[in-house]
């Protein structure tokens, strides 16, 4: 039994050391391999570049804005700042000043899109953004307003936004139906739309079929009469019809009365 409660023992503080040492090889792992980002701030692009690099970090520069206190080409600003425990590899972004603004903001408002572009880049300025809206009554591809304004000194990077017209579009509407409703409700529902109701022409429905027979019958011509039947006695032979059907003799030209004489 002591020899069981022994090796239970033995197994645990195993464990124990075990785990303690995969959590001092992971911290080691981990935070063995961090560094400190050294400050940046003032120094040119190459050195900042030589004093990331030997601590096996990168540098990335991304922005440039005016600045009256840090000199031209020099580094503004840095992200992470410095002092931040990051690992080796991280990426340090970094913006680099311009000095002193000494491009006047030029005015391009109610010039064309094109022509303000030209405009801006010419003075070595750059497009920051452009937004597009339409608005009644104004010409579309003009520049209705831009940022910074015209002239302005307090500004931070050599962008300008624009905001330029476009043409409208035509204006639409879902008609709805109003395909067996009366006409006065139509008119009213319309009304209400904001519609106007325009010219109502009026069908006449056919009722039955009774009454397409008897049109039709009305409209079809007279079928041609028919002798009506005789009734009574058949009619006697008078002398003068019988002396019209009678024939003649074959030895005179005179009608033969014998036979009326019989």
């Amino acid at each position: 039994m002591k020899s069981v409660f022994r090796f239970a023992m033995l197994a645990l503080v195993l464990v124990i050391v075990a785990m303690v040492s995969a959590l001092t090889a992971m911290r080691f792992a981990i935070h063995g391999q961090e560094v400190a980002v050294p400050p940046l701030v003032g120094l040119a692009p190459a050195e900042a570049e030589r004093a990331v690099a030997g601590l096996g970090l990168q540098i990335s520069l991304e922005r440039q804005y005016y600045s009256p206190q840090i000199p031209e080409g020099r580094i503004m600003s840095q992200l992470p700042l410095p002092g931040t425990k990051v690992r080796r590899g991280w990426l340090v972004r970094v913006a680099q000043s311009l000095g002193k603004m000494r491009v006047s903001i030029p005015d391009v408002t109610g010039q064309s899109e094109h022509a303000a572009e030209l405009n801006i880049r010419r003075r070595g300025l750059d497009v920051a953004s452009m937004a597009q809206v339409a608005e009644p009554g104004i010409p579309a591809d003009q520049v209705l307003a831009q940022s910074p304004t015209a002239n302005e000194t307090q500004v931070a990077a050599p962008k300008i936004s624009f905001l330029v017209s476009v043409a409208a579009e035509p204006q639409a509407f879902v008609m709805p139906s109003f395909v067996g409703q009366p006409l006065g409700s139509a008119s009213r529902s319309l009304q209400d739309a904001g519609f106007r109701l325009g010219n109502v022409n009026v069908a006449v429905p056919v009722n039955s079929a009774a009454d397409v027979g008897s049109s039709a019958a009305g409209n079809a011509p007279a079928a041609a009469a028919t002798p009506a039947a005789q009734t009574g006695p058949p009619a006697q032979p008078t002398p003068a019809s019988m002396r019209k059907s009678s024939p003649r003799c074959g030895r005179c030209s005179a009608w033969c009365e014998r036979s009326l004489r019989r």
